[in-house]
Parts: C-alpha cells; sequence; structure tokens
C-alpha cells in the first residue's frame, strides 16, 4: 500500500469525493481515504503522479507521503498543524465578533450607549455590523474558499453548508441595508427601525465563529488520536555507536548498515535490531510489548531498535535495520491501519456521498414551503440558514476513523498490532477460534517433567546419566535433558563411542559400562522393564508426556518424562474466550493420545490431532462453515491456516511470515492476549456504533428542528447561531467519545458479555456438524446411534465415538435439531446438543 497525504479535505464528502475520484484511475485496486489523519492508502499499478492528478482535478491537494517538501519525518505529517492556525483565526475572529455583538445586540437589546455620530443613525450602524462582519468573513475565508471550490468540482462538502448559510445572511442583510438607505431618503423613519430587526450580520458572524470554535476542538481531538503513533515514532533512536575500522564512531541511525557490530551500554536504547554477540544485560522491552519486567539477554539472543539497555555491556550485530526494523515495522502497521476503511465506515460513507447535496435541496424547500405559507423573507431564510448550518457530515465521517485510530492506538501500547481496520473490527465478532498446539497453547520447547529412578539410587544419578548420554545428541526431546542439566549444574561424565540409534534412542560407553537411552521399543530389547514400570509409562503417555528410559549394563536406571508443557496463560486465555462464547479448538500435528491429553489439561472444547501443517488449512476452510473462524498460530508453518482463516493472529512478530499470514499480530507471544485482543476489537466496535448512533441521532432530529417541523407542534424555533453551535460541538463529541477508548483495560474479563452462538450458526448449512451424545458406552453403541443418525435425510455419514461421546455429521442439507434429537432419543440414548 502506498501512502498519500491529502489537502483541502473538510468532512466526510470530501474524503468520499477524494475516494471515489482515485478509485476511477485506471490500475487502481482499491482506495481508502481517512479524514482523520488526511492520509490516502491506495493499492495498485497506477502511478502516483495519475493519483495525485486525480486528487487535483476532484478539487484536493495532494502528495506522496514522505515525499513533500515540508516534511520531514513521519512524526511531522502526524504534528498537529490544524489547532495554533484555528487558534489564531478564533482569537481574531472573537475580537470583531464581540464588537459587532455589542452595536448589533447589546445596543438594540439593552440600550447599550455608542458613539455619538453612530446614536440615532441606523444606517450608519448597520453599516458598522455590514464592515465587522466582512472582516470576519475574510478572517475565515477558508471555509467560502474550499465551500464554493466543491461547488465548482461538484463535489459539495461542509464548507459549503457553512458558506451558503454565512454567505446567505450576509447578502440578505446587504439587501436589507441598501433598503434602509432608500426609507432614509424617503424619510420614513419608521421603516428604517423596522429594517433593522431583519439585519442578519451577527448571524453571519456568528455562524463562522463558533463553527471555527468546533473545528478547533475538532482538531485538537484528533490530534490526541494520533498519539499512540506519534509516541511510537519518538522511541526510534537518532544516533548508533559503531565500530568502524577497530575504533567506536557514533553515527546517524541512518547510516547504520546490515551486518555492522555496534556498541550498547547502559542506560542507551538499542538503535536497530540485531543479535547480541558479546556480553550481558537486561533489556527493557516495555516500548514494543508493554511488558515492564526486563529481559535478560546474551550472546545469541535477538534485541530490537527502540528498547533499553538496562544494564550491562552488548556487542551486536545489526540484523534490522532502516524500515526492516521491528519499531518500523509496527509503525507501518499502525500507520497503514489508520489510512484503511473498516466495514462497517461503509454506512457512513454511502450517507455522506449524498449528504451535503441533500442538505441544500432540504434548505431550498424550507425557504419555499415557509415562503408559501405566508411568513416573511426573514423568517424563511433564517430557517433555511438554520438547516444548512446544524447539518454535519463531519460527526458521520469521523465516527469510524476515531475509533480506530484510537483502538489501534490502544492495541499497539499493549503489543497488539492490527494490520487494517477490518482486522479490528472482525475479530470482536470471532465465533471459533482455533489454536496450533505447538508454540501457542504449548511453550513449543519440551522440558523434562518427571524423573523416576527404577534401579538408581537417586534422582541425581539418574539425571546424571541421562545428561551425559544426551549431551552430544542434537534432537528436541535430549535438548529439554540437556537444558535441565545445565540449568540444575549436573556434573557431566565422559562419554565415548556415542551412537545415535536412528529412530529409538542413543549408546555410549562411561569408562567399562554402557549406557543407554531411548524408547520402550529400544530399552526393552536391551533391559528387563516389568510391567509395572510399563503401566507406568503408559500413564505418562496418557498425560500427553514422552517417556525416555535409560540402562546401564542391561539394567533398566529409570524413566525421564519429557513433555512440551503448556504456558501458564494458555488455560486462563482459553476459560476467557470461552466465557466470550467463543468455541475453542485445538489443532495438531501430535497423535491423538498426547493431543487428548494436551486439549484436557488446556481446557479447549475440541481437539482435532494428526493434522500436517497442509492440512489445517482444510480444517480452517470447514470450520469456516460453521462460524466466523479465527485461526491462532506461530505464523512459519501455520501460514497457509493464518490466511484460509477469516482471521489470522501470529503469536509473536519475529518471522516475516507472521506478519505477512496474519491479519493481527501478537508481541508479547502469549495467548492470554488473544481474548485480549477479540475484547479491544468489540469495545472499538462498540464505541463506533455509539458514534455512528449519535451522528444520525443528530442530524435526524436536529434538521427537522432547525426546518421548523416542530414550530406548529411544540412552538420549538432555532435561532441560526445556536444551529452553527450545535454543529460545531457534533464533531467534538462524536472524537471525544472515541478518546474514551485509551481508558479500555484490554485485560479486564470482568465485564465480558458472552455472545449467543446458535445452532443456525454452528451448523445450520455447515456440511459437518458434531454433536453431544450421552449414554455411549461401547462400540455396539456407537453402531446403533450411527445406525439411527445415517437414517436421517439430511445426513450422509455419522461417525460415532463413545469415548469422546460425540457424533460428527456430515451433511448433505439442513441439520434439523428436532429429527436428530428424536433420532438419538429414539436408540435409547440422550441428546445433549451441539459440541461448540
Amino acid at each position: 500500500m502506498k501512502q498519500y497525504n491529502v489537502t483541502g479535505m473538510s468532512c466526510a464528502a470530501c474524503s468520499a469525493r477524494v475516494e471515489k475520484a482515485v478509485s476511477s484511475v485506471d490500475g487502481v485496486t482499491s482506495c481508502s481515504v481517512s479524514l482523520l489523519t488526511n492520509s490516502m492508502g491506495v493499492e495498485g499499478t497506477a502511478s502516483a503522479e495519475a493519483i495525485i492528478a486525480a486528487v487535483k482535478n476532484a478539487g484536493y491537494g495532494a502528495s506522496v507521503k514522505g515525499e513533500s517538501s515540508n516534511v520531514s519525518s513521519g512524526e511531522d505529517e502526524l504534528k498537529d498543524t490544524e489547532t495554533p492556525k484555528m487558534k489564531r483565526r478564533l482569537i481574531a475572529s472573537l475580537g470583531f465578533l464581540l464588537i459587532l455583538m455589542y452595536i448589533s445586540m447589546g445596543h438594540t437589546m439593552f440600550g447599550a450607549p455608542l458613539p455619538s455620530v453612530m446614536a440615532g443613525n441606523h444606517v450608519m450602524t448597520a453599516l458598522a455590523e455590514l464592515l465587522l462582519a466582512a472582516i470576519v468573513m475574510v478572517i475565515n475565508q477558508k471555509f467560502f474558499i474550499n465551500g464554493f471550490k466543491g461547488i465548482i468540482y461538484r463535489s459539495p462538502n461542509m464548507d459549503t453548508l457553512v458558506a451558503l448559510g454565512s454567505g446567505a445572511s450576509f447578502v440578505y442583510s446587504t439587501a436589507v441595508l441598501f433598503m434602509m438607505t432608500a426609507a432614509q431618503q424617503r424619510g420614513d423613519t419608521s421603516a428604517v427601525h423596522a429594517y433593522m430587526h431583519d439585519l442578519y450580520f451577527e448571524s453571519a458572524a456568528m455562524i463562522l465563529t463558533l463553527i471555527t470554535v468546533g473545528k478547533m476542538l475538532d482538531a485538537r481531538s484528533k490530534g490526541k488520536t494520533t498519539d499512540a503513533l506519534k509516541s511510537l515514532m519518538k522511541l526510534a533512536p537518532e544516533t548508533a555507536v559503531v565500530v568502524r575500522d577497530g575504533a567506536e564512531a557514533e553515527v546517524p541511525v541512518a547510516e547504520v548498515k546490515k551486518g555492522d557490530i555496534f556498541i550498547v551500554r547502559a542506560g542507551d536504547s538499542i538503535p536497530v535490531d540485531g543479535i547480541v554477540i558479546e556480553g550481558e544485560s537486561a533489556v527493557n522491552e516495555a516500548a514494543l510489548t508493554g511488558e515492564s519486567i526486563p529481559v535478560d539477554k546474551t550472546a545469541g539472543d535477538s534485541v530490537s531498535a527502540a528498547t533499553i539497555n538496562s544494564s550491562g555491556y552488548l556487542r551486536c550485530e545489526a540484523s534490522r535495520v532502516g524500515e526492516d526494523t521491528t519499531l518500523s515495522q509496527i509503525i507501518k502497521m499502525v500507520s497503514d491501519a489508520a489510512a484503511t476503511k473498516a466495514p462497517i465506515a461503509k454506512i457512513a460513507d454511502k450517507v455522506s456521498g449524498v449528504f451535503v447535496p441533500v442538505v441544500i435541496g432540504i434548505a431550498v424547500l424550507t425557504l419555499i414551503v415557509w415562503l408559501i405559507i405566508g411568513k416573511s423573507v426573514g423568517f424563511s431564510l433564517g430557517r433555511a440558514i438554520a438547516v444548512l448550518v446544524i447539518s454535519c457530515p463531519c460527526a458521520l465521517g469521523l465516527a469510524t476513523p476515531v475509533a480506530i485510530m484510537v483502538g489501534n492506538g490502544v492495541g499497539a501500547k499493549n503489543g497488539l498490532l492490527f494490520k487494517t481496520a477490518a482486522s479490528l473490527e472482525e475479530a470482536g465478532k470471532a465465533q471459533i477460534i482455533a489454536l496450533d498446539k505447538t508454540g501457542t497453547i504449548t511453550s513449543g520447547e519440551p522440558k523434562v517433567t518427571d524423573i523416576i529412578p527404577v534401579n538408581a539410587n537417586s534422582e541425581h544419578e539418574l539425571i546424571t546419566l541421562a545428561y551425559s548420554l544426551e549431551k552430544k545428541s542434537e534432537h528436541p526431546l535430549a535438548g529439554a535433558i540437556i537444558r535441565y542439566g545445565s540449568e540444575n549444574g549436573i556434573t557431566s561424565d565422559e562419554i565415548t563411542e556415542f551412537k545415535v540409534l536412528a529412530g529409538s534412542g542413543v549408546s555410549g560407553k562411561c569408562g567399562e559400562s554402557t549406557y543407554i537411552g531411548g524408547n520402550f521399543g529400544l530399552i526393552s530389547s536391551a533391559a528387563v522393564i516389568s510391567e509395572d514400570i510399563k503401566a507406568m509409562s503408559d500413564k505418562l503417555s496418557e498425560h500427553g508426556k514422552t517417556p525416555l528410559f535409560f540402562a546401564k549394563d542391561g539394567v533398566l536406571v529409570g524413566i525421564i518424562a519429557v513433555a512440551d508443557v503448556i504456558k501458564e496463560d494458555s488455560p486462563q486465555a482459553i476459560r476467557e474466550l470461552q466465557n466470550m462464547g467463543i468455541r475453542v479448538v485445538m489443532l495438531t500435528g501430535d497423535n491423538e493420545r498426547t493431543a487428548k491429553a494436551i486439549g484436557t489439561q488446556a481446557g479447549v472444547d475440541d481437539v482435532i490431532a494428526g493434522v500436517l501443517p497442509d492440512g489445517k488449512e482444510a480444517v480452517i476452510r470447514r470450520l469456516k462453515k460453521q462460524g466466523k473462524t479465527v485461526m491462532v498460530g506461530d505464523g512459519i508453518n501455520d501460514a497457509p491456516a493464518l490466511t484460509a482463516a477469516d482471521m489470522g493472529i501470529a503469536i509473536g512478530a519475529g518471522a516475516d511470515v507472521a506478519i505477512d499470514a496474519a491479519d493481527i499480530v501478537l508481541m508479547k507471544s502469549r495467548l492470554s492476549d488473544v481474548p485480549a485482543a477479540v475484547r479491544l476489537s468489540r469495545a472499538t466496535l462498540r464505541n463506533i456504533r455509539q458514534n455512528l448512533f449519535w451522528a444520525f441521532i443528530y442530524n435526524i432530529i436536529g434538521i427537522p428542528l432547525a426546518a421548523g417541523v416542530y414550530s406548529k407542534l411544540f412552538g420549538w424555533q432555532m435561532n441560526p447561531m445556536f444551529g452553527a453551535a450545535a454543529m460545531s460541538l457534533s464533531s467534538f463529541f462524536v472524537v471525544s467519545n472515541a478518546l474514551r477508548l485509551n481508558f479500555f483495560k484490554v485485560n479486564d474479563s470482568s465485564r465480558d458479555k458472552k455472545r449467543a452462538y446458535t445452532l443456525s450458526e454452528a451448523s445450520g448449512s455447515a456440511d459437518t456438524a458434531v454433536i453431544k451424545i450421552k449414554g455411549m458406552m461401547c462400540g455396539h453403541c456407537e453402531a446403533r446411534v450411527k445406525k439411527a443418525l445415517e437414517e436421517l435425510p439430511f445426513v450422509d455419514e455419522a461417525v460415532t465415538s463413545h469415548e469422546k461421546g460425540t457424533a460428527e455429521l456430515n451433511l448433505s442439507g439442513t441439520l434439523d435439531e428436532k429429527a436428530v434429537k428424536k433420532a438419538v432419543n429414539d436408540a435409547g440414548y440422550k441428546y445433549i446438543g451441539i459440541n461448540r
């Protein structure tokens, strides 16, 4: 996606116009314009020149992001330059408006004294009002320039409404002033006095001033929504200490190249991503992961740009520089998400595209209707102007992007990276979440779980033998024993004649003794294993552990069990997902016994075992037919499944494949961030709906009120000045509501609401469905239930299991739950329900 800066936009109608113009350019496959950041993301083969030309032809300005002459950095592009301008305009406008209000209302309504030259001279007073109103209009000329430019380019916008409202007041009042001079020339003083009440110069100036107040508040609030992105950019170090020609030199970060050796001392920020080649330290990675506890780093460990070396000295080799660093990728993802649109935004876009022309039509109709009824021109014009200035397309246009931007910022602060606005919206709609086992539910690294001496005098004797023997092995299971031995200070014996017995174990000699270690098959041929020991081994296997047997000179020494242990936060994370009404499925290539043991410990709803990486994609496609499916994996071997799912979540951002394949990246590499992402998505979507509701309700109530529809019923009428005040505050309220998301706690599960997961969503139109059945005890029971279910017209095949208490149905039509329940109960068993 290539990003552009867009200038001249004032409301949602503007962004819709730009989006439509760019989308029509040959080679553009998608275009998304953000009113919030005044940016545009474009995908396709169209040249930048053609895209910029299309924007200019639509009446706006554009430049490639980062290439504009007045922009020095990404942070500068996000700098709030609008608020200071608006502040200056507002102060100047207020100064002249107060004088105007003193003359027009203070003197007329409250008898405030005027200079002697103006006292009793109504024409001179009116001329003073005209000059003061004109000055305010010149100060706020941008409304008129943009507004009438919108009419010329056939894309009227909010500025058009303001310009028409203020301009109509000024033109009408000027016409009244001419009539006053004619009446004064005739000597008709009563007419001159009467005309004073038809002047709307103060309205013309007040409308512009009040809208400027709203614009300033709006700009200030919008500036806060990009704080998260700006704070990320500020984290990037400006210099680095590198080793050049054997000496240390401080250079700008931009000059660091891949392969350079750089030095980081205690308290310094790490300039680029790299690998530690010398030194030990604790690195504070809170800037990237939100984790406040420093992480220990030694030779071989990776470090990331913008993290802080808390203590010690590190000598590192640069592995990623410039835009390739983790920090740069995070900034790009957050920025890209701000430049994309959530599906729900299409509602506001459709309305915004026709909003301003419709409002202008309503204003004209209001004027005509009141004139036909017999009201004065001044009254009728006042109603029409009120319609123009109360209507606010900005609130509609900002409802979605401000919430998306703030939600994305909150996610970034907590290590949750949403690549697009759509991913932030859709994550909360998940009905099924499929979890890869290794590295997602489990740590992905086997660990020693049990040490069981048989003919050894102690655990220490057994682990010493195993550590000595496995130290020369490269097998992953051997690695668990080696790590355990190193961590516990075990001293190894010298092993000679070491051999790897492919697929079964290892052997070697220690002095005159022969050591053998491996699986049951290998050791049972070299040593006697009792039935009790075999039963113990089977029990370990049932709990998802791998028993490794060790023998010395033909005698079994003991068993060491190794397992890929469940992460501490996995069971709690799975419970939180289930409490949200989400069905949790575990996918693994392990055998069913091991998978079932891990699944039971983790607390998942379903376990699908024996699935190879290429088979996970097929499983995901099947699950998608049962409901909106999210796949969570490590982003490497799970890439096809991540891509196939409705939403892909990658645990950890270390691999490029994770970032490419997934829609959401969890920087902390922990499963508890999955419910946090769902929780944040739901909160953001809820905020968007609130914003859209208030934006629509504001206009639905406000426009008829301004038009005078309620005047006959309730006697309600609206002065154009109050309409302008209401319009100026509407966008401010929408943006302020979105800013409340900054206080949202992503890890607080106390307010989670369970989403209804109906049978029709689970299986009504799916190819398969899994039902729960109580009472099956053996293979005969399975056959009985299978026969009963396969007699149903919409069931092609039923795969029953008395162990699981389930029946998986392959369907040829829509599942009829009542018919399924009857078939199961008639067969003598109890139907429990759909397996969620």
